[in-house]
């Protein structure tokens, strides 16, 4: 894996690829299969050429810790718990204090949410219940999650930059709740459009299951040459 190192921070483990002088933090609740794709997203993040440190957290549960409220199974019996809330709370209270005090992370540096899937809506979650994330990566995120469009509508989401993607594929399954996800994630594009959100909506070839770091790599990348280049003009 590309010059990352394991700490195990509250508990949880934490899979680190450090910068010096690192301008962005990006954090990311990670699976298995996200960790196995970490070294193409790290290559893809590099191409911007600006400095910045990474901090992928595995998930020991992931239908419950990145849920943002429980919810019947759409896919085979695994019903949705309701602890987004509790890792939340994790990452603002446990987490980027660890990094501040182990690593030479300086007091300025813009904090950046992103995720994958399910981890991908609880990066918007995040964002909507915290004022601490300056952008945003929701990469497939599970916008067709049972009562998220409500929940967007009546929310003001906190990060001033927010990348969406979605697979062009995704929308065509033949799960009618998962379906959902085309329809859901134009809708919330222009939410952030209409907030005054800097976002874009990006389509990518295929169904859910390809080129995940890649896809995410994208999102992180957009945001730190966005959120640079926005930093330069100001």
């Amino acid at each position: 894996m590309m010059g990352t190192e394991c700490k195990q921070i509250g508990g949880r483990i934490c899979h680190l690829m450090m910068q010096p002088h690192s301008r962005y933090l990006l954090i990311q609740m990670v699976d298995d299969h996200d960790l196995e794709e970490l070294s193409a997203e790290l290559e893809i993040i590099c191409r911007a050429g600006i400095p910045f440190s990474l901090c992928a957290v595995q998930v020991s549960d992931w239908f419950s810790d990145l849920s943002p409220w429980e919810a019947q199974p759409v896919f085979g019996k695994q019903a949705f718990g309701s602890g987004a809330g509790e890792t939340l709370t994790f990452i603002e209270t446990e987490l980027i204090p660890a990094m501040y005090r182990l690593f030479e992370i300086e007091s300025g540096t813009k904090k950046i949410i992103g995720g994958y899937s399910l981890a991908g809506l609880f990066a918007l979650f995040a964002a909507y219940e915290s004022s601490i994330f300056e952008g945003c990566a929701a990469v497939s995120p599970s916008v067709w999650f049972e009562g998220w469009d409500r929940y967007a509508e009546g929310h003001t989401f906190g990060a001033r930059f927010a990348y969406l993607s979605l697979g062009n594929r995704e929308e065509k399954t033949r799960n009618r709740q998962m379906a959902l996800v085309g329809e859901r994630i134009r809708v919330q594009a222009e939410l952030l459009k209409k907030s005054g959100v800097q976002n874009i909506l990006e389509w990518n070839e295929g169904n859910h299951f390809q080129k995940a770091g890649i896809r995410t790599g994208r999102g992180f990348e957009w945001l730190i040459t966005n959120m640079n280049q926005t930093e330069q003009e100001g």
